[in-house]
């Protein structure tokens, strides 16, 4: 093992570099005693390796950090799509959108089933950590459809944040870019990011989303292009974007993306006739019971179907009924009346 403790890296993150596998499956592996360093075969985890100087084996396959290529994915991801590689539930993941792709490359960040827009994909774990971790402060910009209509006091409570896990964040801008009959869109723009960070800041103001989507990263958009689609770029072209180095220091003015739509000012236009975005009424369209309601509706809704194919049994069967009594009664009647049924030619004069 190498003495220069500069480029040494863990274990399991050179694995998943060399695109193998996850850090977690990497993790296991090592556990499972199928990873040798320098012949040596490691169970520990956290142990760290020199990419230059060190050989890695996964089941005796030596790992060769140069020979991967490495992708750069900008995705306009559709609602309805999880950003995992795979899901245990079953739902659909975003990783359908780039099967043509033989190495292994995965999500940067995460954009949750209900949320749309831009999403980097990658095979580079420096390039991610460039644009996730909070000390680089790289912007990002969403979209966001609000139930209702979005006061003074309602803009003001968003823009004041919330605590996440015992940390005070708030958003770097929060402003009103277009009032429709009975929601309101507004565009965030977050420097740290914390998970669910928009969520939670509505939640805490009693606000309901409708849609979520990210526009952008730094300078980096998907104006253009459609859901489900996605653009090849170069190292170089998303550092430019982000306007930094290689080693995130900033490089030149820093990018951010200038959006084309305009901000609402309420104190000149005023707030649009619509009941208030903190209204109640809007809670039945929270993230946290959508999947419940859409439960019930469709369990209502197969209820209501199962009654009216009872229903309309019920209606045959009684017309069904009312003709087996007119044909008994029919029968019942000739044989009263000393009718046959023999055709008059045959009968017996």
């Amino acid at each position: 093992m190498s003495n220069n403790p500069g480029r040494q890296v863990r274990l399991q993150k050179f694995i998943a570099d060399c695109g193998i596998c996850s850090r977690r499956k990497a993790e296991e592996l090592i556990v499972q005693g199928r990873v040798r360093l320098n012949e040596e075969v490691v169970t520990q985890l956290g142990t760290k390796v020199d990419p230059v100087t060190d050989i890695v084996f996964v089941d005796g396959q030596i790992l060769d950090l140069d020979s991967v290529e490495k992708i750069y994915l900008v995705l306009n991801k559709p609602r309805g799509y999880v950003t995992t590689l795979d899901d245990p539930e079953g739902r659909k993941t975003v990783m359908e959108f780039v099967r043509e792709f033989s190495e292994r490359i995965y999500p940067v960040g995460r954009l949750d089933y209900l949320s749309e827009g831009l999403l980097l994909m990658t095979n580079d774990g420096d390039l991610a950590n460039l644009v996730m971790h909070p000390r680089y402060e790289v912007t990002k910009v969403y979209e966001v459809k609000i139930f209702g209509a979005v006061t003074e006091a309602i803009l003001s409570k968003l823009r004041a944040g919330t605590t996440i896990d015992g940390v005070q964040v708030k958003p770097k801008s929060v402003r009103i870019i277009e009032q429709l009959q009975n929601k309101t869109w507004v565009e965030f723009r977050l420097g740290e990011g914390r998970n669910r960070e928009i969520r939670k800041i509505c939640e805490d103001a009693e606000i309901t989303i409708d849609k979520l989507r990210r526009v952008a990263i730094g300078n980096l958009t998907v104006d253009g292009l459609r859901p489900g689609n996605f653009n090849m770029l170069s190292k170089g072209q998303i550092l430019k974007a982000l306007g930094m180095n290689n080693d995130g220091t900033p490089k030149g003015e820093t990018r951010e993306y200038l959006s084309k739509r305009k901000s609402i000012n309420l104190k000149r236009k005023g707030v649009q006739p619509a009941t208030p975005a903190d209204d109640r009424e809007f809670k039945k369209f929270r993230r946290d019971v959508y999947f419940q309601t859409v439960k019930t509706l469709k369990e209502t809704k197969a209820v209501e179907a199962k009654k009216e194919r009872t229903e309309s049994w019920r209606v045959k069967e009684e017309k069904h009924q009312k003709r087996v009594e007119k044909k008994v009664k029919r029968v019942a009647h000739k044989k009263a009346s000393g009718r046959s049924n023999v055709p008059k030619k045959l009968r017996k004069k």
